[in-house]
């Protein structure tokens, strides 16, 4: 069976910057769970990121730019998290991604500008950037019904 990759926060890792988790509390999560279907990752503290931390927000995509709301320079951490992740993934065989909307490195379809106001921009975070790049379809926990149809029509075999 192929397997998911899932963010780690949203199966209730406390890796989130502020220490907390994002328990995502959905039957078939938890069936998949069960199954041994998911494959956990938290592409900041993969990339060397200590929890809790400052939180961190993309400040330009060309060239990446990613700092804390401190200043400190945190792009090399996320570039290193995201590359540990696409290779978890390949080396699990995940035929696809559940990963936290509008983080800097799990977001699928939007993030935080880098005003550290809370604005969106319409862009994915770098973990999910180098994932959907590589092939890999990415949806956020906003988008469980098309995971789930997904993972039925594309994923029951390995």
């Amino acid at each position: 069976m192929s397997k998911v990759l899932i963010s780690a926060c949203l199966l209730g890792a406390k890796v989130r910057y502020d220490g907390r988790d994002n328990l995502l509390d959905h039957p078939v999560i938890k069936r998949w769970q069960q199954q041994g279907k998911l494959v956990t990752v938290c592409p900041e503290t993969l990339g060397g990121l200590p929890t809790p931390r400052p939180p961190a927000e993309t400040q330009t995509r060309f060239p990446i730019l990613i700092t804390t709301s401190t200043g400190d320079d945190v792009t090399p951490e996320f570039l290193n998290g995201a590359e540990k992740t696409l290779e978890l993934a390949h080396k699990y065989d995940c035929c696809c991604a559940l990963m936290k909307a509008r983080s800097p490195s799990c977001g699928n379809q939007e993030i935080y500008d880098g005003s550290f106001t809370g604005t969106l921009t319409n862009a994915p975070g770098v973990a999910a950037d180098e994932l959907i790049r590589n092939g890999l379809p990415v949806f956020n926990e906003h988008q469980l019904d098309a995971l789930i149809q997904f993972v039925e029509q594309h994923c029951q075999a390995a």
